[in-house]
This record gives C-alpha cells, structure tokens and sequence, in this order.
C-alpha cells in the first residue's frame, strides 16, 4: 500500500492499553473496597473535563489524589493515595495490546500514545511490559494543558508527529476519547471490551472491534 489512509495511529492509555484491574488490591490496601475503582476514575475523568471546559487545568496526579480522597473523607493522611499511586505504576497490558503493536509495526505505521495523564508513568508501563520499542513516541495533553476530549490534544499529536488530523486515528476504550478525535478531523477506532452499546449521542466511530488488532487492522484498511 503505497498511500496509506492511516499514516499514524495514536492510542490512549488508560483501559485502552493498561488494565486497571491492578488498582482493586490497592485500594483493598489502603482500606478501600475495590469495587470503588471504577467510580474512583470516573470522578477524576469528570473533574478533568470540568476543569478543561472552564478553561483551567489540572495533572492527572492531583485529580486521582482529590478523588480518593473524596471516596475516605475521614481519613487524615493520604496513606491511600501513595499506595494506589504505586499500584498504578504496576498496571498490566491487555493480552491483545503487543499483537495490535506488531501489526503496526510489520506495516511501517508507527504507534503512539496519547494520556490524560503524565509521559513518565506510560513510559515506565511501556518498559515494564516491554512494549516501548514498539512506541515512537509518548504524548500528554500537559503539552496544551486541555483534557482530552478537548481538541486541542488530538490537534497536538498530530503536528508532533507531522501528518494531517485526517491521516491520524486514535483508538481508545472510552466512547468520549473516540467522540473527541472524530470532533478534531482525526479516525477514530473504538475498542469494545465490555460489549457495550455506543453511545447514540457521539458520531459513530470509523471502526468498532471487540480486541485492539481488530481495531487497527480495520483503520489501516479503512478507505
């Protein structure tokens, strides 16, 4: 293929690429039940995106810290808060994440990624996996400080990696990742790990797979 649709494929990070399951015994360390991980990063999503849509921003670290802090407001050390911020340094990938790589890889398209978090705990992951050589390179919406959905990080990946929004795709776990880089001119590529519907408020995604090399292998044929 000599012109190729898709020149770059940027991924988000968090459950897209990188379980969360980890954090359910961290919480249960830091005397939190684990079934509260997923309302732990929902609230911390949505201060992000409120902070981003009045304008101001805020890291990824201090907005998980604020939002466990809410899920123990009796405690008055932040004892949780170091012990889930080491689980999260121990976050594993998802089995279909180095195939999907490979795939890129073996077609020349290079792989990066894209966090509402900080570059230095993907790269950590990336290395702890294995997985960096597969990796050009590693992104932060810190650059423009604007949360994803925002445009201006989709925007951002591209100019740094030199291709047209339209010849760049994202491809992510979350619907609103996926809404957002349709919304900036990128591809969008939706990875459905929990089977769920898509939402009928966003514009449908250029590829739905249940597994990542699905994903990408349908953006790298998408005309």
């Amino acid at each position: 293929m000599t012109d190729k649709a898709v020149e770059a494929v940027v991924f988000d990070v968090n459950e897209t690429l990188f379980s969360l399951e980890r954090l359910g015994p961290a919480f249960a360390e830091a005397g939190l039940a684990p079934a509260l991980v997923p309302l732990w990063f929902a609230r911390l999503l949505r201060d992000g995106f409120a902070l981003t849509a009045m304008g101001r921003f805020a890291p990824f670290a201090d907005l998980a810290a604020d939002a466990l802090r809410s899920l123990a407001p009796d405690r008055g050390d932040d004892h949780a808060v170091q012990v889930v911020t080491a689980g999260f340094r121990q976050l594993d990938p998802h089995p279909d994440v180095a195939p999907a790589f490979e795939i890129l890889h073996t077609t020349g398209v290079p792989a990066v990624t894209l966090t509402n978090g900080g570059t230095d705990l993907v790269q950590h992951l990336l290395q702890r996996a294995g997985l960096s050589g597969h990796v050009q390179q590693c992104l932060s919406v810190a650059a423009v400080r604007r949360w994803k959905p925002a445009p201006e990080p989709y925007l951002y990946a591209a100019e740094e990696l030199g291709v047209a929004p339209s010849r760049l795709a994202l491809v992510a776990s979350h619907p609103w990742d996926c809404a957002g880089a349709h919304h900036a001119g990128l591809r969008a590529g939706w990875v459905s790990r929990r089977g769920e519907p898509w939402p009928r408020v966003f514009p449908t995604p250029d590829v739905t797979g249940a597994d990542l090399p699905t994903v990408v292998t349908g953006l790298l044929d998408h005309s």
